[in-house]
């Protein structure tokens, strides 16, 4: 079988200072999504379905959490060879340095990979959402006879500034590749794509950070401490001496860069047909297996609403928003266009009695919450109006964070009964 030979590598990233204050107390691949899961479900659900079960995830800022849910989550059989390892920035006598970019990180830990018998080598970034059937792009890789592979997505030339774009021979081959091309450059650098893609406008070959190394040729590449980057050095520098493959995929891809796209991705699951399927039993997602009561709702209207389990739901109304476990809502609120992570624990009604005076967490009576992200574990009062959008600018407090118009409530955050924003 062709997965016993591949070994999974998920880079979980740097500091994530484009998702903060999401990455204050976490690292980004253990930022929660769509209510129950965290970013790194996504890669490993995509290894597990491809039935490649042993895997690396690569870290080194705030990795407590990452661990925690690992460890909770993935159990594989005694007597299989299955994993799921979380590696975090190491000193050792080779390096006592950080990991400086993704080619770096896998230096650094290529020890530990080295121990296992494997022949291609599945590089993953853990801050996307999309579901791949990795066997294809493997069988791809070998019957090309590639040395490196590159999942590709077709985009149009607006998006194409903002990524690793490639140009292919007739055979799929990767003959150049440019980081971040401007518009003028843009007409030279067209691929041939399926015929949706170019009634679509997407013309353009776009890296997804998705990578397939030879073994012996990831060793060799590693060799060289200069190079820190696969994207912007390994790749280039090896197109000219080593085959390259693209492999074009063309569903749902997206790439949680930043706060607006992390909110777009959340809400995008309200849809009728949400582009992100978390429906599909052939390509499922799986977290941690929580025993948790039914959702309980009462008097709430609900429009486009994904609601987790364990919720406890009196509000009037919740419109486009995704609610995730353990969520707490009082009566008369409206939530709109929000994603709420929800709680790691329940109050005891032994608590909440003996402190009617506090604000407890969740959200309160009477509030109004708008184009907002609610962290984990936070405690908004009765009568609490937070109105986001474009109108407001970007600014920071101790409880929360402004960007581009959302407002980021920050995890364990207590919002005064009355406080308006």
């Amino acid at each position: 079988m062709i997965n016993n030979k591949v070994l999974s590598i998920i880079l979980g990233g740097g500091q994530g200072t484009r998702l903060y204050p999401l990455t204050e107390k976490r690292s980004k691949p253990a930022v929660p999504i769509a209510g129950k899961y965290r970013l790194v479900d996504i890669p490993i659900s995509n290894c597990i379905n491809s039935d490649i079960k042993r895997m690396f995830v690569l870290t080194q800022f705030n990795s407590a959490s990452l661990n925690r849910h690992i460890k909770n989550t993935y159990h594989f059989s005694f007597f299989s060879s299955a994993f799921v390892d979380v590696l975090a920035a190491e000193q050792t006598p080779e390096s006592k340095s950080w990991f400086q970019g993704t080619a770096d990180a896998v230096r650094q830990s290529m020890h530990h990979f080295l121990r296992h018998d494997f022949e291609y080598a599945l590089i993953l970034s853990g801050d996307q959402l999309y579901q791949m059937d990795f066997n294809e792009m493997i069988e791809a890789h070998i019957k090309a006879n590639a040395e490196i592979s590159i999942a590709t997505i077709p985009v149009n030339e607006k998006d194409a500034t903002s990524f690793g774009i490639l140009k292919t021979d007739s055979s799929n081959v990767v003959t150049s590749f440019i980081e971040k091309p401007s518009t003028d450059l843009l007409p030279d650098w067209t691929s041939e794509t399926s015929d949706e893609m170019k009634a679509q406008g997407r013309n353009h070959l776009a890296s997804m950070g998705i990578y397939i190394f030879n073994r012996q040729l990831l060793i060799d590449l590693m060799d060289n401490p200069d190079t820190i980057d696969f994207g912007k050095e390994i790749i280039p520098q090896s197109i000219d001496s080593h085959k390259t493959l693209s492999y074009q995929f063309e569903g749902y891809w997206t790439d949680i860069g930043n706060i607006d796209s992390f909110f777009e991705a959340n809400l995008g699951l309200t849809d009728d047909i949400p582009k992100f399927n978390l429906y599909d039993s052939k390509q499922r997602v799986f977290t941690n297996a929580r025993i948790l009561p039914t959702s309980k709702i009462s008097g709430t209207t609900l429009d486009r609403a994904v609601i987790a389990e364990g919720c406890i739901i009196s509000a009037a109304k919740i419109e486009k928003s995704v609610i995730g476990i353990r969520s707490r809502i009082g009566k008369d609120s409206t939530v709109i266009n929000t994603y709420m992570m929800g709680n790691d624990d329940y109050e005891n009604l032994e608590d909440i009695d003996k402190n009617k005076t506090e604000i407890l967490i969740g959200i309160g009576e009477r509030c109004f919450i708008k184009n907002a992200i609610l962290d984990k574990n936070v405690s908004i009062g009765d009568d609490v109006r937070i109105n986001g959008g474009k109108h407001l600018e970007d600014a920071e407090t101790d409880q929360y964070v402004i960007k581009e118009g959302i407002v980021v409530i920050k995890k364990g955050a207590v919002l005064p009964k009355g406080f308006t924003l």
